[in-house]
């Protein structure tokens, strides 16, 4: 059996490392969400957030996309102003939900990370970000809040 694997990785030296790089990534990303201060949320779990615990968003989008359309009541924040911490009328929230939303959920969970180390105790990344949120004919704002 051992040497078939052997003969299978010396035919197929690409295939073989190829699984073992996919094998090693899919570890990793395990572990790193297992032990992230933050985690990935659905828009049902979103909704329920901000009706029940009155929980903040965080919009990370541009000024200019935020105007053409928001989740209601959200704080538009640039993933640079967290790094900066920055954080303006953000910073008063620190004990409640904080949910970042982007624009597909992708780069949300840096600036999630920061927020966790400048001392917010719940932060989520919505998933999918406003893509999926207007996708789903969800309520929109527009303009600046």
């Amino acid at each position: 059996m051992i040497q078939e694997i052997m003969q299978f990785v010396g035919r197929n030296t690409f295939v073989s490392l190829t699984w073992i790089v996919l094998f090693v990534a899919v570890v990793v990303m395990t572990f790193r969400s297992l032990f992230s201060k933050t985690k990935v949320i659905a828009r049902t779990q979103a909704i329920a957030m901000i009706n029940k615990e009155e929980a903040i968003v965080v919009d990370l989008r541009t000024r200019e996309e935020f105007r053409k359309g928001h989740i209601i009541d959200s704080i538009n924040l640039t993933p640079s102003e967290i790094k900066d911490n920055n954080l303006g009328e953000l910073e008063k929230h620190k004990q409640k939900s904080v949910i970042m939303v982007s624009a597909s959920g992708m780069e949300a969970g840096k600036p999630a990370e920061q927020l966790a180390k400048h001392g917010f105790e719940k932060v989520f990344v919505l998933k999918e970000g406003i893509a999926g949120w207007a996708g789903e004919n969800l309520p929109l704002a527009r303009g600046k809040k």
